[in-house]
């Protein structure tokens, strides 16, 4: 008999028939549409059979016409097997219970641990982490990635340099890396400061040297700001000066902004597809039917599955896609002078030490051509003027 594998679903059963005229009975049962396969001959008046369980009821109708009876022998098959198990229910649910709990548990934290860190700072991260939830008892599948809540703690905790987060079974393991000490001051060969551009005097501090200049004078580039060499003319001696000196400087700069810009723009409507992932294979389980966005983002989170402290090669996908539309903005003459003057302070500063200040600003010129506006801005900054030259002996 062909696909005897599809009997699993259907059923089967075999059968011993005694009597006489047996072979008459099967004959019948191959008329009345009965499949029977692997028929064998046991003795005189006895012979085994494969049936179908659902033409047993036939067959009980069949043999009440000949001089014979059936028993059975065995019986295999998707319903035979469902009704062990509706009679051994209590022992299935205990199993699936069983495996159930353990799969929970097992996707749950259970130990956080830091190493690296002094007791403030861990303090500190602990805290953090309960504002982020994680903590023993969450489910891991309902918390922020490894990568996630490492950039966090960074952002968040001044007093570390870096943390590395690692997600082992049900156990979080922080790696901490404090800021260093600041390094012990090396002795300072004899200097003197010189201006390092042209610049008008805004503040002056001395801690060792001679000052030669004070608070609004100009100066130039390269004139000396705090001599090294102290003393009198007969008994001079060099020293490294040390201070600070802070000139006001200028700045010219040009920034072009269009008139018209194009910018993506989240709608506010979004969507959820949720997926169970077995190796490289991602199969639905919710969100079948939200269709495309025309233009959209996409953020997808990936979390494994555990079953004790093993990972299984099964995991969950979330995907939040949110819907982008562009849109045209135009700028009218503020706002273009605005932007223009952010984008000027920006350039300016970003060639400046990160201790810089502008102290004003001044829009001098503005011109359109090609849907472009043209700004002429002129910064008056704040900034340190200080440049070391080192003072050789014999100067």
């Amino acid at each position: 008999m062909k696909n005897q594998w599809m009997n699993f679903f259907t059923g089967s059963v075999k059968i011993i028939v005694h009597g006489k005229g047996i072979e008459r009975f099967l004959n019948d049962c191959t008329r009345n549409g009965i499949q029977i396969w692997n028929v064998k001959k046991l003795g005189q008046e006895a012979y085994t059979c494969h049936v179908l369980l659902k033409d047993v009821k036939k067959l009980r109708t069949l043999i009440k016409r000949q001089d014979c009876t059936f028993r059975f022998l065995t019986r295999k098959g998707l319903p035979f097997l469902t009704q062990y198990s509706l009679k051994n229910s209590g022992l299935i649910v205990g199993v699936i219970l069983c495996f159930l709990t353990v799969f929970l548990l097992s996707n749950m934290v259970w130990s956080i641990e830091i190493k690296g860190a002094e007791p403030a700072t861990e303090h500190k991260i602990m805290q953090e982490l309960d504002k982020l939830g994680v903590k023993k008892g969450k489910f891991q599948f309902f918390l922020m990635d490894v990568e996630s809540i490492q950039r966090s703690l960074t952002d968040t905790i001044s007093e570390i340099t870096w943390i590395g987060v690692v997600l082992n079974g049900t156990s979080y393991h922080f790696e901490v890396v404090e800021k260093n000490e600041p390094k012990k001051i090396e002795p300072l060969t004899p200097r003197s400061l010189v201006a390092k551009k042209k610049a008008m005097i805004a503040k002056i501090y001395v801690e060792k040297g001679q000052p030669l200049v004070q608070v609004n004078d100009y100066v130039d580039k390269g004139q000396v700001l705090v001599s090294g060499l102290i003393g009198k003319e007969d008994n001079k001696k060099s020293i490294a000066a040390v201070g600070e000196v802070l000139g006001e400087t200028w700045y010219l700069t040009q920034v072009d902004i269009p008139i018209k810009t194009t910018l993506p723009v989240l709608t506010g409507e979004a969507y959820s597809r949720h997926s169970l992932k077995v190796g490289s294979l991602k199969m639905p389980v919710w969100g079948f039917f939200n269709p495309d966005f025309e233009r959209q983002e996409e953020y997808e989170a990936e979390r494994p599955f555990y079953f004790w402290k093993w990972k299984l090669p099964i995991s969950y996908v979330g995907k939040t896609v949110y819907e982008q539309e562009i849109v045209e903005r135009i700028y009218d003459d503020e706002e273009v002078i605005e932007q223009a003057l952010d984008m000027g302070r920006n350039q300016v500063l970003s060639n400046l030490d990160g201790d810089a200040s502008i102290k004003g600003e001044k829009v001098l010129r503005t011109s359109k051509e090609n849907g472009k506006v043209s700004v002429d801005i002129h910064y008056q900054v704040i900034e340190n003027i200080v440049k070391i030259e080192p003072i050789i002996q014999g100067d």
